[in-house]
């Protein structure tokens, strides 16, 4: 208990002296999780929708795939990410791994299938009358999606928080195509398992607690838009 204490004091002196190293991890983790979700977004937001009210051959196992993504390891995530951009990966040419865009892409495929199946899920909630009503008022089909997902808005902004807290929180992936590189790729998360395996107990929790009072944040900002709509 002490040592959590000493943590947290610790995590308030790092965050009111404004520690460089502490304020580069942070701003890091909050770059690249926060490109992952963006990208994520603009993926899974309309796909989720779509297949909210779509109705097509194989929807079924798109569904199925949308669904295992949700639940899919992360480290094998990584994996995956690490082979398609090593030097004799069909992606190596880019030259990302080790460095943040890998981190990026390792983050957006785990958020993405939560954005979109929560985002299905939502539209799936709303009367499937009100498409039909408004294609028959003279909609075109990207307004009547518009006016559908501000109905399911509420579900919409769950994914979001569903996503963003799925790849702020993510180590594996992360780890194993980013390196962990001090000042270069080296992350809330990552910088916390470094820590504690050497050692630095209070430092690993002060930095934990900031990984914390940073979801804390994020998700009171969702509920407090949430409130909004």
């Amino acid at each position: 208990m002490g040592a959590i204490v000493r943590g947290f004091v610790e995590a308030l002196g790092l965050l009111f002296r404004g520690d460089p190293g502490v304020r580069e991890v942070l701003l890091l983790s909050l770059k690249v999780s926060g490109t992952a979700l963006l990208f994520a977004t603009l993926i899974g937001i309309p796909l989720g929708a779509w297949l909210g009210f779509a109705r097509f051959p194989g929807r079924r196992l798109v569904i199925a795939l949308i669904y295992t993504g949700m639940g899919f390891p992360p480290v094998v995530i990584g994996l995956l990410v690490y082979l398609f951009l090593s030097r004799s990966g069909p992606l190596g040419f880019l030259g990302w791994l080790f460095n943040p865009p890998a981190m990026v892409l390792a983050q957006t495929i785990i958020a993405f299938p939560l954005v979109a199946g929560f985002t299905m899920a939502a539209v799936i909630g709303v009367n499937p009358r009100l498409r039909q009503q408004l294609l028959s008022l003279g909609a075109t089909p990207w307004q009547a999606t518009v006016a559908i997902l501000r109905e399911a808005r509420v579900g919409v902004v769950v994914s979001l928080v569903a996503g963003f807290g799925a790849v702020i929180s993510e180590v594996g992936a992360v780890m194993m195509v980013g390196g962990n590189i001090e000042g270069h790729t080296r992350v809330l998360t990552t910088a916390i398992v470094q820590l504690t395996r050497m050692g630095a107990f209070q430092l690993a929790i002060a930095l934990g607690l900031i990984l914390l009072a940073l979801s804390f944040l994020v998700n009171l900002g969702m509920l407090r838009l949430q409130g909004r709509m």
